[in-house]
């Protein structure tokens, strides 16, 4: 199919990787007539004049941010204009190769998956950064079967419908790649991975921190909560339910009655059930709006 891929690349100040990039970027598409969408999320370098150089290329579409908005805004603008069947996410950094692209490409044709993760293995960076994805990992395999490993990849190849679909429920920040996925994953898409390689990051500084990491729990909660709230409210529910029942029993079977300490523990489990079902409630209409 014409133009069946739209490559997605958002950009932060990166004015000593585009030079080398995008050449080789442009090359490729234009080798398999596939589009590019660039996305200069309000560098404050030079990076948004280089890009200028590149409005008038085939295929090629520029987008600037008069400000910084965040890597998932820039995303956002990037897979909100795609008009392909498939749309897939690099980085601008120059760290993912792109002849995965068609690897994954290929995964998704004969898998007929929604949404193609690239696993970068063991070939990520420093221990800090590695021990920060496997805490992430763990908490979302506790609110949720997780098929894959590599949850915040940068490179995913998507269905462009269902990738703007579930869009504008990700937050503008670096947890847009965690959120994304776990979107597809809780309203039963096929989410697949394929391995890929890293190159090593040649200019510019990497964005993540330890925030990242605490914002990105805290997305995955939310995201949870909108799909699936039970599966947080309702352990909640059933541990303070049964912490209450555990603190109150001596006291029944010493005839003392139900201390204030059981009740306290019972009546909270059961307004954190009320609130799960009302959340349920929410997340019904919340979703409602969305397809």
């Amino acid at each position: 199919m014409k133009h069946s891929v739209t490559v997605v690349v958002p950009v932060y100040n990166e004015e000593e990787s585009l030079p080398r990039v995008m050449p080789a970027l442009i090359g490729y598409c234009h080798a398999r007539n596939w589009k590019i969408i660039v996305v200069n999320d309000g560098s404050i370098d030079v990076t948004r004049q280089f890009l200028n150089g590149y409005e008038d290329e085939k295929d090629v579409t520029v987008v600037h941010h008069k400000v910084n908005r965040g890597y998932g805004a820039a995303l956002k603008t990037g897979i909100a204009r795609a008009l392909t069947e498939f749309v897939v996410t690099i980085d601008a950094d120059g760290q993912h190769q792109l002849s995965d692209i068609e690897a994954l490409y290929e995964v998704c044709r004969l898998s007929d998956a929604d949404m193609v993760v690239g696993n970068r293995g063991q070939q990520t960076s420093g221990w800090y950064r590695e021990l920060g994805k496997w805490i992430i990992r763990k908490i979302i395999q506790v609110l949720l079967p997780l098929p894959i490993k590599d949850v915040n990849s940068g490179m995913k190849f998507y269905r462009t419908s269902l990738a703007q679909q579930y869009a504008p429920l990700c937050p503008d920040t670096m947890a847009f790649s965690d959120v994304m996925t776990l979107s597809f994953i809780s309203d039963r898409h096929l989410v697949v991975e394929q391995p890929i390689t890293i190159n090593k990051r040649r200019g510019g500084v990497s964005t993540v921190s330890t925030r990242t990491a605490f914002d990105t729990v805290l997305e995955i909660l939310n995201i949870v909560t909108l799909f699936n709230p039970m599966r947080i409210f309702l352990p909640i529910s059933l541990v303070l339910i049964g912490a209450g029942l555990a603190w109150g029993l001596p006291f029944i079977i010493a005839g003392r009655g139900l201390s204030v300490g059981a009740m306290l523990g019972i009546t909270s489990g059961i307004i954190c059930f009320c609130l799960g079902l009302l959340a349920e409630i929410l997340s019904t209409i919340r979703k409602s709006k969305i397809y």
